[in-house]
Formats: structure tokens, C-alpha cells, sequence
């Protein structure tokens, strides 16, 4: 066989195709958690204020202040 086989190109083209669905894989899925990170990140900022002022409110009232 040489490389300028037809056989030996498909294969070639075969393991490049397999390869690159492999890698695309990794992609999909280290940019899936990128996105629940950022959705996250902006629940937390947009309601992380509440849950800590309402965590404040209920340590003042179990020490007496409210």
C-alpha cells in the first residue's frame, strides 16, 4: 500500500473525521459548563444580596437584636 492508495486515504480520512467529532465533544461539553457557570454567577449576583440579608435577619433574630 501507498499513501496514495484510495484505501488508505479513506481510512485516513475516516480517523481525521472520528477524531475531529471527539475533540468537537469536548468542546460541547466544556462549553456547556462555561454556560451553567455564567448562569450561576448571574443568579448570584442578581439575588445572592437577598439570601444574605435574609441569612442577617434570621441570625438577628435568633441572637435577640429583631
Amino acid at each position: 500500500m501507498t499513501t496514495n492508495d484510495p484505501l488508505q486515504q479513506n481510512i485516513r480520512r475516516t480517523t481525521a473525521i472520528h477524531a475531529l467529532k471527539q475533540v468537537r465533544a469536548l468542546v460541547d461539553e466544556a462549553d456547556a459548563d462555561d454556560a451553567f457557570k455564567a448562569r450561576a454567577l448571574r443568579w448570584l449576583l442578581r439575588y445572592g444580596w437577598l439570601v444574605l440579608l435574609l441569612a442577617a435577619a434570621l441570625i438577628a433574630r435568633l441572637l435577640g437584636v429583631i
